[in-house]
């Protein structure tokens, strides 16, 4: 016998809503803050490539490890306080930063940044889990991851501008002083769960059933049994293979390669930027879509010609003699923008092959591949600038940038083809393919 939960009056319903993905919003742009604004960075910290690279590459190491314990934090403690603090640490490491005056100052304060984003996108999923339907609750976090990007728009249009007008701790203090509202605004508007409901639970208004909401990893099984199953491996390398190009480009390289490399002015390479973001925006559904409608067909439909597409793009960018026309440019950016929504096929791969009780302890592990490929990505490019000697923007050059973006290369080799093997492992594991031995004995006979 279900117990009945009174309905909670639509206004609320998207307020709270409505906060959580502000928040969001303010938590990618906090996220993406130095993508506009590397070159200045480089010259405030008197940084290397290779250093400018560790900004980036130790925030997203945080992200990536916070993604477990926040999941835990949320099971104890709920989406209200969790959110919260999310928030207040995103304030005090762009306060940091704000007045940081040294390297390693100014990396601590992007640990903090790393950590408190790390809270901010699970707490408001959860937020829609408890306070939403369950028919509404897969749109809704489309919903969220849209217009959530938004925030990348903040980060390369209004920072740069504010700080290009003003000081580097006037622009992140500014940060700082949004993420300090947030914190009150989370705090006051975002509760745990709708009135009267005594757990976190979600319903389906159609069958009166009710489910506990968790969002941690399962701990009781181990990684070794999730890892086992080659859909899981699938999903990891084409989380890993898809969307790193993006990262490197929209949260540190591609500004200073538009700007001091191809010779585009802050304006026109904003405007690149921007076309991203919406590009992305509107190859979300789409890919969602055709990933939903041929589920066996998603690695060779969508996975593999979005990577191939961003490598021939950016081989193209990197022969063309000279510096890059404009159109080709945006047609990079439309490439790229690719990438992000193609990495949601993992995800799309580990909750359609992997039983529902591991169903977290997979998720974790393909969300582990693009942090990575990120990380290597970033990393990568930053060693192939100082080893050029174009370290610094004084010595940034085109042809350095060229050579440098030629090491994601080896990201794509390596990640397509396990992506190809683990694809015929699974297609055999799921009874769609026959192993190979067993072709061969029939053959024989």
């Amino acid at each position: 016998m279900t117990t009945a939960i009174p309905p909670v009056r639509a206004w609320r319903l998207w307020l709270v809503w409505g906060v959580g993905v502000a928040a969001y919003v303010v938590s990618v742009t906090n996220r993406t803050s130095l993508s506009a604004v590397g070159v200045d960075a480089a010259v405030r910290f008197d940084a290397d490539a290779s250093v400018l690279s560790l900004f980036a590459v130790v925030q997203l190491a945080v992200y990536g490890a916070m993604q477990i314990p926040v999941g835990l934090l949320l099971d104890r403690f709920g989406a209200r306080p969790i959110i919260t603090a999310g928030m207040f640490l995103m304030a005090i490491g762009q306060l940091v930063m704000a007045f940081a005056p040294d390297v390693g100052t100014a990396i601590f304060a992007r640990m903090l940044v790393g950590a408190g984003d790390a809270a901010v996108f699970p707490s408001v999923l959860r937020v829609v889990a408890v306070w939403f339907p369950e028919r509404q609750a897969p749109f809704l976090v489309q919903m969220t991851g849209i217009v959530g990007q938004t925030g990348q728009l903040l980060a390369i249009l209004p920072m740069a501008a504010i700080l290009h007008a003003s000081t580097w701790s006037v622009a992140f203090g500014s940060l700082a002083g949004l993420g300090a509202l947030f914190t009150v605004l989370t705090f006051a508007v975002i509760r745990n769960r709708p009135p009267d409901r005594d757990a976190d639970v979600s319903v389906d208004t159609a069958t009166g059933a009710i489910h506990a909401v968790t969002s941690s990893a399962d701990l009781r099984e181990g990684f070794r049994e999730s890892w086992a199953h080659p859909a899981t491996r699938l999903a990891f390398w084409s989380h890993f293979t898809t969307p790193f190009s993006g990262t490197a480009f929209i949260l540190l390289w591609g500004f200073p390669f538009l700007t001091v490399g191809e010779g585009l002015s802050p304006a026109m390479a904003s405007l690149i930027f921007s076309v991203y973001v919406v590009f992305g925006m509107v190859a979300g559904p789409v890919i969602g879509a055709l990933s939903s409608r041929h589920p066996m067909r998603r690695s060779r439909m969508l996975v593999l010609p979005v990577i191939g597409i961003q490598a021939l793009v950016w081989l193209v960018v990197i022969a063309w003699p000279g510096p890059a026309p404009i159109w080709l440019l945006f047609v990079l950016a439309f490439a790229l923008s690719t990438g992000g929504p193609a990495s949601m096929i993992g995800f799309d791969h580990a909750r359609t092959f992997n039983p529902s009780h591991r169903l977290s302890t997979a998720t974790g592990i393909v969300n582990v591949g693009g942090f990575l490929a990120a990380l290597l990505a970033i990393l990568f490019i930053g060693i192939a600038m100082d080893a050029q000697g174009a370290g610094t923007p004084d010595t940034y050059s085109l042809d350095a940038f060229r050579i440098a973006f030629l090491t994601q290369v080896p990201l794509w080799a390596l990640g397509s083809a396990f992506i190809v093997w683990e694809r015929k492992r699974t297609r055999v594991h799921i009874g769609l393919d026959e192993p190979r031995t067993r072709r061969r004995d029939r053959w024989r006979r």
